[in-house]
């Protein structure tokens, strides 16, 4: 069943959530922390902001966990996620306005 509150433990471990994101891609490209959400009881998944210019508008996602009873917070999962927009083409400019004196 998924909880509406997420678990303390669990959504206090942004550090090592972060850490994590890190350790895949390096400091430069995991960015401030925007939010943790529950995904089930004592699950956390925390995002983070992608700063890798080839990935605009997409996040670093990582899931935590911690077993009934335990203090220790472990790590489930870590990915890069495309956010609402990160899919979408650019809005279309005709050539006459994208071409510009040397392209040619």
């Amino acid at each position: 069943m998924r909880s509406r509150t997420p678990d303390r433990l669990c959504a206090e471990a942004v550090e090592l959530a972060r850490q994590a994101a890190v350790e895949m891609v390096g400091p430069e490209i995991v960015g401030s922390h925007l939010g943790a959400r529950a995904d089930a009881d004592r699950v956390v998944t925390h995002t983070f902001e992608c700063l890798d210019a080839a990935y605009r508008g997409w996040h670093w996602a990582v899931t935590v966990a911690r077993a009934p009873r335990a203090k220790n917070v472990t790590l489930d999962e870590a990915v890069l996620l495309p956010g609402d927009d990160a899919v979408l083409a650019p809005q279309w400019v005709p050539w006459s306005e994208r071409l510009r004196p040397g392209d040619m």
